[in-house]
């Protein structure tokens, strides 16, 4: 396995245009990667927010934390993400994912059927299809989020960066295993193993808390790796260490720890 280097994003909601173009600049001058924007009706479309950003910024590569399949078809999907790379000047990256049980009602809104869990997974697989004819000879790096087994495999078969996106409380061992079915899958292609980071420190603020579901002491319990804590050395050893068994190389944190999470960017990006 060759070890990638390190990279980092930074996970944030345009709520607001003086907020979303603060963050992206403030995400290039600490070094982060990429700038990342969730997908749902609740925010402004991720592909307006994206193309801001960029316009603000030189080098920051953006993209999408995901682009969830029941909300656009797979063709409008391409479209827009094939249109992201085009004026973006190919610095943007198209994440993918099913989406959460909860956008079964916006997937109605929009006229769309939220589908089985195998529909969406076809969808995701489409959507790179149209991706890659529309790129031509450009190529627009494709991300899935990818949870289960299904996922795992289409991830591996079709994906440039695959986030392993499974429970909070996964331990190790089981990532591994995902890992190797990912890589299995992969075959002989390169891909970037990622992961998402939700508590930097050792405490969980509310907010976080009501998505992840679980308390900073069920995270220490349970050794989360979705959790990073500890001195500035501590945790830079426990990155270099996920890099080393996992073979994960990107990592991303919520825009609430930006600042918190910068001196890890600045010693390890690139390394």
């Amino acid at each position: 396995m060759v070890k990638k280097p390190f990279r980092f994003g930074v996970v944030a909601a345009a709520n607001d245009a003086a907020g979303w173009l603060a963050t992206a600049r403030r995400a290039e001058e600490l070094g982060y990667s990429t700038l990342l924007s969730p997908d749902n009706l609740n925010l402004p479309t991720p592909t307006a927010s994206l193309a801001a950003a960029a316009a603000v910024t030189t080098d920051l590569r953006v993209g999408s934390f995901v682009l969830a399949s029941p909300l656009r078809t797979a063709r409008a999907a391409a479209w827009e993400s094939h249109s992201l790379t085009v004026v973006t000047g190919g610095r943007f990256e198209l994440g993918l994912g099913t989406g959460l049980p909860t956008m079964r009602q916006q997937a109605e809104e929009l006229g769309l059927p939220y589908g089985s869990g195998q529909e969406r997974l076809d969808s995701i697989s489409e959507t790179i299809d149209h991706v890659r004819r529309l790129d031509g000879d450009t190529h627009t790096p494709v991300m899935i989020a990818a949870a289960g087994p299904k996922a795992r495999r289409l991830a591996g078969a079709k994906a440039d960066i695959v986030t392993l996106a499974g429970g909070v409380l996964t331990t190790r061992d089981e990532t591994t295993g995902y890992v190797r079915e990912i890589r299995e899958a992969a075959g002989d292609r390169d891909i970037e193993l990622a992961l998402n980071i939700f508590v930097v420190g050792e405490q969980v603020p509310p907010w976080i808390r009501g998505f992840i579901g679980v308390d900073a002491e069920t995270l220490i319990e349970h050794d989360s790796l979705t959790m990073i804590r500890g001195s500035f050395d501590d945790m830079a050893a426990e990155l270099e260490r996920r890099r080393e068994e996992l073979g994960v190389s990107y990592f991303s944190v919520n825009s609430a720890f930006i600042e918190e999470f910068a001196p890890l960017v600045a010693r390890l990006s690139g390394k």
